[in-house]
């Protein structure tokens, strides 16, 4: 079996260099870095990540906690996080919660066992316990989309912002009754994309009609299980507000179950984009969450962290999200739609 001193002898080159080309840690030159890599192809070589990560103290894995990777709000985070980090030689876990308390501590307890140098973590509604006990193990860690009541480092899109755009428009156009259909109670995004309608509302001297705020998962299921409700409310609501892009798709699907068309009979916006292959042309309305940069920047935090020793100050990234309009809410269309 071939090992890194074969791989320098091979290419020419001080095994230091081998090691720093195949860790893409430290200087090397173009010239080097090809002739290692015609190297190890040569003699097939395969590192010994047990004994790398015996010696360095870092296994160069990075745990990726998301919720639910078929939302391709996720896999475009997903994509953004393995190009930045692969690009620095790290490997990515991704594990998938569902929004499972249970699953979240089991994924958790799995990457601990496995020794990740840090998480990239999107946190269920109970994750307070499960983050102080990753930073009692010093181990670096940024959450992702969510806020909570620690002092953790975090990347996020300014879904109180966003909600706030999406209601005025609906207001501008008309819209009083409007019905929000959102994820679960205890999620800071839920919490805030609604706090943004009910900003947007009180600012005109409107109050939010309770019975017209429904909460359920973020999935394409619930969103047409609430649009259904919210259709049976008298007098009907006028617009529907769905906090993420699956509830939208369900709440499309809902509204043409009922024979009701968009915009003319029902106005529909949404927070985040459709994915293309489920609509045959873009036309919701929506706040527009930048994901590959929410994930490109919640990386390069994480391995900002990974260099640094001793104390450092936590921060909140807050990215924008703007309004596109489109043809379901009825109003002018954007430029960039």
């Amino acid at each position: 079996m071939s090992t890194i001193r074969d791989v320098a002898r091979r290419a020419g080159v001080a095994p230091i260099t081998a090691s720093r080309v195949l860790n893409r840690s430290g200087s090397f030159s173009d010239a080097a870095r090809a002739r290692v890599e015609a190297a190890v192809a040569e003699l097939g070589y395969v590192p010994n990540r047990v004994a790398q990560s015996l010696r360095s103290r870092r296994t160069r894995m990075i745990g990726l906690v998301l919720t639910d990777i078929t939302n391709p709000f996720w896999t475009t985070i997903a994509r953004a996080v393995e190009d930045v980090t692969s690009a620095r030689g790290y490997h990515v876990i991704v594990c998938n919660t569902d929004e499972s308390d249970t699953k979240q501590k089991q994924y958790l307890d799995l990457l601990l066992q496995t020794q990740v140098d840090g998480f990239l973590l999107v946190p269920a509604s109970d994750a307070v316990e499960e983050i102080a006990r990753i930073q009692q193990r010093d181990v670096p860690l940024v959450v992702l989309d969510r806020t909570l009541p620690l002092p953790v480092d975090v990347v996020r899109a300014d879904s109180e912002g966003g909600a706030y755009q999406l209601t005025e428009h609906l207001l501008e156009l008309g819209h009083r009754r409007i019905a929000i259909l959102s994820g679960p109670r205890d999620t800071s995004v839920a919490v805030d994309r609604i706090a943004g309608c009910v900003r947007a509302l009180e600012e005109r001297e409107l109050a939010v009609d309770p019975s017209l705020v429904f909460h359920g998962a973020f999935t394409q299921e619930s969103g047409a299980a609430m649009t259904r409700q919210a259709l049976f409310a008298r007098p009907r609501p006028t617009a529907l507000f769905a906090v993420n892009n699956f509830i939208a798709i369900g709440a499309i699907r809902a509204i043409r179950e009922a024979n009701l068309r968009i915009p003319e009979e029902i106005a529909l916006v949404g927070f985040d984009d459709l994915p293309e292959h489920l609509v045959l042309e873009p036309f919701l309305t929506v706040a527009a969450q930048p994901a590959y940069e929410m994930g490109r920047r919640a990386a390069e935090r994480l391995l900002d962290r990974l260099t640094q020793d001793g104390p450092h100050d936590y921060r909140e990234v807050v990215l924008p999200t703007p309004l596109i309009v489109r043809r379901s809410s009825g109003g002018p269309v954007s430029k960039e739609s």
